[in-house]
């Protein structure tokens, strides 16, 4: 039975409840069914595993996918919305407490040992190409001139294209911030991941957000790294650097066009003139 309407992007998220149980339930319609299709074989993939939200039903010629709740405490007026706005635990400085990171990335690292023969998920370049088309749009339709250079944002698109061509190949959830990650109920809290855009790739994409967050120098950063693959068995420290570094430029290009000139945008920037020093292996 429905029961709210929510807003999510190009798709809507409908809050439900069982008929039978009481209990809610969430309804995601996408016009893309081509989306639906890949959320969905992603989430019926990680299906062994807590730390992913779990798909009940699905309908993709009509783009719809029944989700189960994943809400720490009784959904509130603004229902799914609400509880993305804190969805993560996070340090006294801000950050996340990547003990807790760690343990989301192992799960999704381990829920798939290997690609089925079958799969009709792209690679992790095709969103590597559209996430830097989408940002070179958006800087030339800034109303002011942003201080990042087309050519910068060129190499960055290069060097992330080099990083998949090099490294392991695994399910990329391809949409792993922290809006996208919720406290679950049970299991102590575990964070569980949900509106994954997913790929085939490289497993050490999705921990780019968790380091990078409130990291203002290369110090913080490389201590960050080293100690978040430190957790997580088969992640490469010098290969998520290899990612921030490369993403640097595409992850400064909203501040830029907002005008932004904080400490965090300026390290941005100067993290992404690095990209192809060959600094990081």
């Amino acid at each position: 039975m429905p029961v709210e309407s929510l807003g999510g992007g190009t798709s809507r998220v409908v809050r439900c409840l069982r008929r039978d149980a009481g209990t809610t339930v969430w309804l995601k319609v996408t016009p893309e069914l081509a989306i639906a299709a890949e959320e969905a074989e992603a989430l019926t993939l990680w299906s062994g595993t807590p730390s992913v939200v779990d798909l009940l039903e699905q309908d993709l010629g009509a783009g719809a996918l029944l989700l189960a709740d994943v809400s720490p405490a009784p959904v509130t007026a603004d229902g799914l919305l609400a509880a993305r706005l804190s969805p993560a635990p996070a340090t006294a400085g801000g950050g996340p407490r990547l003990p807790e990171v760690a343990v989301l990335l192992r799960a999704l690292r381990e829920g798939v040992p290997s690609r089925p023969r079958r799969s009709g998920l792209r690679p992790l370049a095709d969103r590597i190409g559209l996430l830097f088309t989408l940002a070179e749009r958006r800087l030339a339709a800034a109303d002011r001139r942003p201080a990042l250079e087309p050519a910068v944002l060129e190499r960055a698109r290069a060097a992330c294209l080099a990083l998949c061509d090099t490294g392991p190949v695994g399910l990329v959830h391809g949409d792993l911030h922290a809006g996208n990650v919720l406290a679950g109920a049970g299991a102590g809290g575990r964070l569980v991941a949900i509106d994954p855009r997913p790929t085939w790739g490289d497993p050490d994409f999705d921990a780019v957000d968790w380091v990078l967050d409130g990291v203002a120098d290369l110090p913080a950063l490389e201590r960050r790294t080293e100690r978040l693959a430190s957790l997580v068995p088969g992640q490469s420290a010098d290969r998520v650097l290899a990612w921030c570094r490369a993403l640097a430029a595409f992850e400064a290009v909203p501040a830029l066009c907002a005008g932004r000139d904080d400490a965090r945008t300026r390290f941005l920037r100067t993290l992404a003139g690095q990209v192809g020093s060959g600094e990081v292996g």
